[in-house]
């Protein structure tokens, strides 16, 4: 499991040594019926399928629901294969239902998908929830295609369980640089003029540019194929879970969202069925009791991109 890096490469490595040590921090179920108790905090490392009936009902503040896209995708041995539409949301009905019953009444949901299959997660989503909106994210990987647009974006269908929800505007503000700033009066206006530059705190809106995919030198990277960036798992976290509040991923793959939760100090629980995976996951967790930074946000505050440099002078700015 601990292949040959790079000095300078940072994705996470597992041994087996160390696989064999994460194990025992996994739940592994044997059919009981599980109690919220039971299942906190935890990696379960299940299908899906085998113990949708046994999760217990209403004990989540928000879903994040990152389900296998409608491709061919090798996931560690385990394969997805690609369908027709109405077989893709078949699939998708076999088991949304059921994962709805886990949400509490004043619950959120984010459901990932891309283009291909976007209709598919409308479709099955405007069954059960309140469809709230559409998050298109700037995915800027891999070198693109010769015979068509590359495809640069992924979606994020926003809903909820009913109309009384969660949702803090403030925890999601960018800070973004003023390129032509404005006074009135000979001060800023809805600006900040600092040593580092001019900024200004802006409402996020539902087309995200400012998220980097992880990479080789980020120590949040894994070998998954299909891995979520902290900082976008992060931004639907605080945006729609309040502090102490249960985050649940059905589909947690290589365990960002319970690590993120994690360093945002909520509440987890992750089912993923590849072993392998919840070990890597397992791996993270322990790092993020001491290390709770997020790329991107600094100081309770999402950054744009490009911006690393200015984050540090921030932070020794406020520490000084």
């Amino acid at each position: 499991m601990n292949n040959e890096r790079s000095p300078r490469n940072r994705t996470l490595t597992v041994s087996e040594e160390e696989c064999q040590a994460l194990k025992k921090k996994i739940l592994y179920p044997q059919g009981e019926f599980f109690s919220i108790v039971d299942i906190l905090n935890k990696t379960i490392c299940a299908n899906l399928f085998d113990i949708l009936d046994s999760l217990p009902k209403g004990f989540a503040d928000l879903l994040i629901i990152d389900p296998p896209y409608n491709l061919d995708k090798d996931f560690n041995g385990l394969k997805f294969s690609k369908r027709d539409d109405d077989k893709y949301l078949e699939y998708l009905f076999g088991w949304f239902p059921g994962i709805i019953k886990t949400l509490k009444p004043g619950g959120s949901v984010y459901l990932c998908g891309d283009w291909r299959n976007t209709f598919s997660l409308y479709s099955v989503m405007r069954d059960y929830l309140v469809i709230r909106n559409r998050i298109i994210w700037q995915r800027e990987k891999g070198r693109g295609a010769k015979a068509n647009w590359k495809n640069s974006s992924e979606d994020i269908w926003f809903a909820t369980l009913g109309e009384n929800y969660y949702f803090d505007v403030e925890a999601v503000k960018q800070k973004r640089r003023v390129i032509a700033p404005y006074k009135e009066n000979g001060r800023p206006k809805d600006w900040e003029e600092t040593d580092n530059g001019n900024f200004r705190l802006t409402c996020p809106g539902n087309f995200w540019d400012d998220i980097s995919v992880p990479y080789w030198s980020m120590p949040e990277n894994t070998d998954h194929p299909a891995q979520k960036p902290e900082k976008l798992i992060a931004k639907l976290i605080l945006a729609s879970c309040p502090a102490g509040g249960v985050v649940f991923d059905p589909f947690l793959g290589s365990g960002t969202t319970s690590v993120v939760a994690k360093k945002l100090r909520r509440d987890y629980i992750g089912v993923e069925i590849n072993e392998k995976y919840c070990c890597w996951a397992e791996k993270r967790l322990i790092a993020a009791e001491q290390d709770k930074s997020i790329q991107g946000y600094t100081d309770s505050v999402f950054w744009e991109r490009n911006t690393l440099n200015l984050q540090k002078k921030e932070r020794s700015h406020l520490r000084g």
